[in-house]
Parts: C-alpha cells; sequence; structure tokens
C-alpha cells in the first residue's frame, strides 16, 4: 500500500503542469518610422519691446483733468496717483493746493524725495 501511494505521488509530481499561455501569435510587423525633414526655424525678427508702464509724466497728464498743468489732490486721487497723494503736502511746499510737474521735480531732488519712487 506504502508503494502504490509513493509511485502515485512521484507519478503526479512527475506530470508536467499545463499552464494556460497565450497562443503563439507572429510578431506583428511594425514598419520603420519615417524620417522626419528638419525642421528650421527662422531667426526671430527683432521685436520691439515696449513698457506697459507709463512714464510719470504720462500719468500726471492723464490724471490732470482740467489740462491746466495743475493736479489738485482729488485729481491725484482719482488718477491713482498713490505716492503723490501720500506725499502731496510735502510736495506743495507753497500751499497752494495743487502741484505742478515743477513742484514734483523740486521734491524728488530733495533727500526725502529722493528715497521715494513716484
Amino acid at each position: 500500500m506504502r508503494l502504490i501511494i509513493a509511485v502515485l505521488a512521484f507519478g503526479v509530481l512527475g506530470l508536467p503542469v499545463h499552464a494556460q499561455t497565450a497562443p503563439a501569435v507572429a510578431p506583428a510587423v511594425v514598419p520603420a518610422p519615417a524620417v522626419a525633414a528638419p525642421v528650421v526655424v527662422p531667426p526671430a525678427a527683432k521685436t520691439v519691446v515696449r513698457s506697459k508702464r507709463l512714464s510719470f509724466e504720462q500719468r500726471f497728464d492723464a490724471a490732470n483733468t482740467s489740462k491746466d498743468g495743475k493736479l489738485s489732490l482729488a485729481q491725484a486721487k482719482a488718477g491713482k496717483l498713490r505716492s503723490v497723494v501720500r506725499y502731496f503736502a510735502a510736495i506743495d511746499t507753497g500751499r497752494k493746493g495743487f502741484i505742478t510737474k515743477e513742484d514734483v521735480a523740486a521734491f524728488r531732488k530733495t533727500e526725502k524725495g529722493k528715497k521715494i519712487a513716484l
């Protein structure tokens, strides 16, 4: 009996294991990639980059709605000239109630004005 069990055990173990495998398929023929023509990039034309930021004079003129060359505190606020609004009293040394481009230039020449970008 032991002999029969041993023979059957070795017989079962000795059988090749047949797992499910994918059927052999001939490899697909992949065409060779086509050689692309070299891409020629034309040299960039000289592009003039214009600054979107306006100069102080342009912003002053835009804020000066009365076009008299004088900028009041209300006009400076409406024109969003924040630095001018903040230092309006220091720029308006004559206490006239308005400032001119010359007043701003004189303020910029002072020590305090050199540290402030208007």
